[in-house]
């Protein structure tokens, strides 16, 4: 135990260097930007031994959770070893001197007319009696006589031990449990504008992780085309000011298309995922995404999409970037807000005080020059790099954003051509998590709760009841002992006296 407790620390250490270094599975773009900017550097970390960019897959930190699984084997082991034994052996023998025990207890019997042999057959009649109340509290009990003295030796709390082993194995079970699933578990995250489709396929997410042991082909061939999404939101009707535009249900209508060409109408709401083909389908995000049209200044379109906007507070006041690389001569980048229900606050800047479609107005910066998409080190959608761009609108140059309302066409500058905002779509995250373990790991984690209970709530106790034959009467003593804590020992003891002296 104490090797196990020093490797779980050694665990709890090693895993230090995972949250100060960026992590291949976790975050494959803070790796890419970090060779770039440290390229020597970069080498040396990510060679054997160090592999600090793969901490929890690296060669030292996986030698320390097997050591861990191995040492806590085998402390578990000999525990049922010896626990199997004690639940085939008979209580211990009464001790000789009770008084030393806990809740020692003398009652006497008396009648000066009594034979010894009389006072034997009463004594053993005494632990007979005390034998039963024993045996209906559920201990088990052996007897013991030797010349005119007899006792019956009882214990109880078996569980106790049979509970801390339960959680200890079933905590085995958890563990092994989350490595298979992790192994085998694929997760996607995908963000579908209204009316379009996703598919369960790798090149279709947005982002894909895997289990080392996850094969591609193995994902099953289903679909989800996103319908429409309903949000209910406190109004002003509803009379708490103070809760206005506040979130009480979302709700996604999607249409499921199974692997066998079927379709069928279902619901995704919060906490409550769709599930097929083993894979739960859960709602991670919502938010606006304004359609936009971008045309050269001969009218061509080079530029037709819906840009899902990040929203940035309760009121989806949203911010997003739209980059076109192509048709406009440069390099254009638009980096903006978005506000449902625009709002002019006393500095002069807008804000949304309302998450729907009331008064919509979105607000461009325009910038020219190199995107950064061309170097080879993967960039974010969600972000734009300007270093090595040139800003045409905003306040930075004290020049007025571009203004644009649903179905308006404005100029962008220096003549690059026009922009229009078609409509203002909904879009949502869906995030598909599949992990094969996740039924296994629930089992044992119920058996490791309810092992822990059994462990910290059933007493593990032994009972002695010796009567002592004598001249004129019976001596009759009680005693108990605990294994480990129980503070209601001193109490359990009085309770079985009372009750044995209301039966004899």
């Amino acid at each position: 135990m104490k090797v196990a407790l020093l490797l779980l620390l050694l665990l709890a250490v090693a895993a230090i260097p995972g949250s100060l270094f960026p992590q291949r599975a976790a975050d494959p773009n803070g790796v890419s930007q970090y060779e770039a900017d440290h390229p020597e550097l970069f080498k040396v970390l990510d060679a054997f031994p160090l592999q600090l960019f793969d901490v929890y897959s690296s060669v030292w930190f996986s030698a320390i959770y097997i050591l861990l699984f191995i040492s806590l084997i085998g402390c578990v082991l000999p525990r049922i070893a010896q626990h199997w034994r004690a639940l085939r052996a008979l209580p211990p023998k009464t001790p000789a001197r009770l008084e030393r025990m806990a809740g020692f207890t003398v009652n006497e019997l008396s009648n000066p007319k009594a034979s010894k042999a009389d006072a034997s057959e009463v004594a053993e009649r005494v632990v007979a009696s005390a034998e039963t109340i024993l045996k209906r509290s559920r201990f088990r009990t052996t007897t013991f006589s030797n010349a005119g003295t007899y006792s019956v030796s009882a214990e109880r709390g078996y569980l106790r031990e049979t509970g801390n082993l339960v959680f200890h194995v079933a905590l085995l079970g958890v563990l092994v449990a989350v490595g298979i699933g992790g192994g085998f578990s694929y997760q996607g995250q995908k963000v579908v504008v209204d009316g379009e489709s996703m598919v369960n396929a790798k090149i279709d997410y947005d982002s894909f992780k895997s289990g080392r042991f996850f094969d591609d082909s193995t994902l099953p061939a289903f679909g989800v085309r996103f319908d429409s999404f309903d949000a209910e939101y406190v109004s002003p009707d509803d009379g708490n000011i103070a809760a206005l535009g506040k979130a009480t249900d979302y709700t996604a209508n999607v249409t499921l298309f199974g692997t066998d060409g079927s379709e069928s109408q279902q619901t995704i709401k919060v906490n409550h995922p769709l599930r097929t083909e083993g894979a739960q389908v859960y709602l991670l995000a919502n938010g606006y995404a304004p359609k936009l049209t971008i045309r050269n200044p001969e009218g061509e379109v080079v530029y037709d999409e819906a840009v899902a906007f990040v929203p940035q507070d309760k009121n989806l006041t949203s911010l997003g970037v739209i980059k076109v690389p192509y048709g406009l001569g440069e390099q254009l980048g638009l980096r903006g807000f978005f506000y449902p229900t625009k709002a002019e606050l006393e500095s002069g800047a807008y804000t949304s005080n309302y998450p729907e479609l009331e008064n919509p107005l979105l607000t461009l910066d325009v910038f020219v020059g190199d995107l950064g998409i061309n170097n080879g080190v993967p960039v974010s959608a969600f972000a734009l790099d300007t270093t090595n761009m040139r800003q045409l609108t905003g306040r930075a140059i004290d020049v007025e954003s571009l203004e644009l309302k649903p179905g308006q066409t404005v100029e962008l500058p220096e003549g690059l051509g026009t922009i229009t905002l078609d409509s203002v779509p909904t879009f949502i995250t869906l995030d598909v998590h599949h992990n094969p373990a996740q039924v296994w790991v629930l089992v044992f984690a119920l058996l490791a709760t309810a092992g822990l209970l059994t462990s910290l709530f059933v007493p593990r106790r032994r009972m002695w009841v010796k009567a002592i034959a004598q001249d004129g009467g019976v001596r009759i003593e009680y005693a108990a002992l605990a294994r480990g804590d129980d503070p209601t020992l001193q109490r359990a003891v009085e309770e079985f006296v009372e009750k044995h002296r209301a039966t004899l």
